[in-house]
């Protein structure tokens, strides 16, 4: 019965799984209104060397979530969020040191941001919230897996940890690495980042550190060319994701 259940709330998580940063927003709101005590405590350069920090916590997110999405074959691993699906168990490479890669990745983008905010608690929460969250997901993903592909699955399950990667088991992949299948389904992660630590940084000198917008744009203008910049990168790959086929890859 336990089994069933938590099978079963892990199906609904998944399903809802992209809107885990809604559901800590409020509590990102208000930690942000409490950023400027770091920046007085500790001075203005270990507040860009935490927000340096913060974004590299975050990229390293990506990069995981990149390589992963570069080696695997369609039909697996992705943005699928109406139902489970595995046409192929993914043994090698990234899947050869950790189960859950993209999770992982999740984590240090979630991580990342929530750094970014200069307060210590938010990414205490953060973190429990996601092992809460992801617990029941990976539960009835395994699940889900183990009844398909069985003794394949246990015997990997067996040998590969479940988020910390081990790197010395590392196993090459046939597949090459694909930047079209990259650009076609990450697009959107990427964009989040630019969105996220672009309201962020305005965020935490308005509320946190009182400045005003003029003060702002004086100061962080830069952040305006990267906001800028992103979302013309998004743009223009969902457009070519959409309209032509461009991005697309046999098999991938």
């Amino acid at each position: 019965m336990l089994f069933r259940e938590m099978a079963q709330q892990g199906s609904v998580l998944f399903r809802w799984r992209g809107y885990l940063p809604l559901f800590l927003l409020p509590l990102t709101i208000y930690a942000m209104t409490q950023s400027g005590y770091f920046e007085a405590q500790f001075g203005d350069a270990a507040e860009e060397g935490l927000m340096l920090l913060s974004g590299l916590v975050s990229i390293l997110g990506l990069v995981v979530r990149v390589v992963t999405i570069g080696y695997t074959p369609a039909g697996t691993s992705g943005r699928n969020a109406r139902e489970q699906r595995a046409e192929v168990l993914n043994t090698v490479g990234i899947y050869s040191i950790v189960r859950n890669p993209l999770y992982l990745g999740n984590y240090f983008m979630l991580l990342g941001v929530s750094l970014a905010t200069m307060v210590w608690w938010l990414p205490v929460i953060v973190t429990l919230t996601f092992i809460l969250y992801y617990e029941r997901i990976i539960f009835a993903e395994e699940a889900f897996l183990a009844a398909k592909f069985r003794s394949r699955y246990s015997d990997w399950a067996a040998r590969t940890p479940l988020i910390i990667p081990r790197f010395r088991q590392w196993k090459n992949t046939e597949l090459s690495f694909s930047p079209r299948t990259v650009l076609r389904r990450e697009y959107n992660g990427f964009y989040a980042l630019v969105v996220c630590f672009t309201l962020v940084e305005l965020a935490t000198d308005l509320l946190g550190e009182g400045m005003s917008i003029a003060e702002w744009l004086a100061d962080d203008f830069y952040w305006v060319w990267i906001f800028a910049g992103g979302t013309a990168v998004f743009l223009i790959l969902r457009t070519l994701k959409r309209h032509t086929g461009l991005l697309t890859v046999s098999g991938r």
